[in-house]
């Protein structure tokens, strides 16, 4: 399947350049201006409403400049270690090619460069001790060299929403975050990736917001080599009843409040607590990620089932 053609941006110099007219380093990917492929206007659920699909993946984008902060604010920090056990569960090694879809902001992609960075040099702090005879020349080479501080790694983050990825983009600058790290402005349900190309996929948070969630475990499954793993952390359904009433109350009742006072945007957080009720249980996702195609398919629900993690593999 020839993948399409999307935009891709590399830090360059002091800062994240777009690569035109260049095929990027990436295997499968080009680094042409190109915009997500249009797709037929057609009819589906935005929460409890029914509208064209065009104004849903317009409303699903509104939310890039205040969406770290809202994360915070609606879990009471506990995302961030939702986002920490995935990688713990992920366990990357050094040398694994990472593609994390709706992952604009960076969240996942910047856990994942500094887990694989401490494990690399956890591992050159065993081999130098091994090598007595080295010089301190030859010891602070090995420490300087960044583009080996990742033992081969990259992470493409790849988003429908060029905003969210402007966000990412800015926070990696913040943040140092330089070597293994590019961005790529794509839609789930059509990456623009050749087949068999990554080593594990994740989707944190996003998989909810597709309209074709079938069409983007397809697309997972295609992208990724044999033996590749698919990992994601979605909002699930509560498995305890008292739990479950005080869930809803603080859903319906007070995020959407939180969207207007902090985000001023009332309809996109309400629609968020309709998409998680409307979003299919544990089982169910679980069959959706066989029917795709993988196997060994497993989850893991956190926190009383408000998220789970699922987890399949491509063999």
């Amino acid at each position: 399947m020839a993948a399409p053609r999307a935009a891709v941006w590399s830090y360059c110099g002091r800062g994240w350049s777009r690569l035109p007219g260049l095929r990027s380093s990436w295997p499968g990917t080009t680094g042409c201006a190109a915009l997500v492929p249009e797709k037929p206007t057609t009819e589906t659920h935005f929460g409890f409403e029914t509208v064209l699909e065009e104004r849903r993946r317009a409303k699903v984008k509104g939310v890039a400049k205040k969406y770290d902060v809202m994360n915070d604010m609606m879990s009471l920090g506990i995302h961030r270690v939702w986002k920490d056990l995935l990688l713990w569960k992920m366990r990357p090694i050094p040398g694994t090619q990472l593609l994390d879809v709706a992952g604009g902001t960076g969240d996942i992609a910047f856990r994942f460069l500094n887990y694989v960075q401490a494990q690399h040099h956890r591992k050159q702090k065993r081999q130098l001790r091994a090598q007595q005879n080295l010089s301190w020349e030859e010891i602070a080479k090995k420490y300087q060299n960044e583009e080996d501080s990742l033992g081969g790694s990259h992470v493409m983050v790849c988003d429908i929403n060029k905003e969210m990825l402007k966000v990412g983009m800015q926070k990696a600058f913040a943040q140092g975050h330089k070597a293994g790290l590019s961005w790529v402005l794509g839609d789930a349900e059509e990456l623009p990736f050749n087949d068999d190309k990554f080593d594990i996929y994740t989707i944190a948070f996003g998989i909810r917001n597709v309209t074709h969630i079938d069409q983007a475990l397809q697309e997972a499954h295609r992208v990724l080599k044999p033996g590749g793993r698919f990992l994601c952390l979605e909002f699930s359904q509560v498995n305890n009843p008292l739990i479950s009433r005080l869930y809803d109350l603080y859903s319906f009742q007070v995020i959407p409040v939180l969207g207007e006072v902090i985000a001023g945007d009332w309809k996109s957080y309400q629609y968020l607590i309709e998409s998680i009720r409307r979003f299919p249980s544990q089982e169910e996702f679980k069959e959706m990620i066989e029917d795709a195609g993988f196997h060994k398919v497993t989850y893991e629900s956190l926190t009383s089932g408000i998220v789970a993690i699922h987890s399949g593999f491509k063999l």
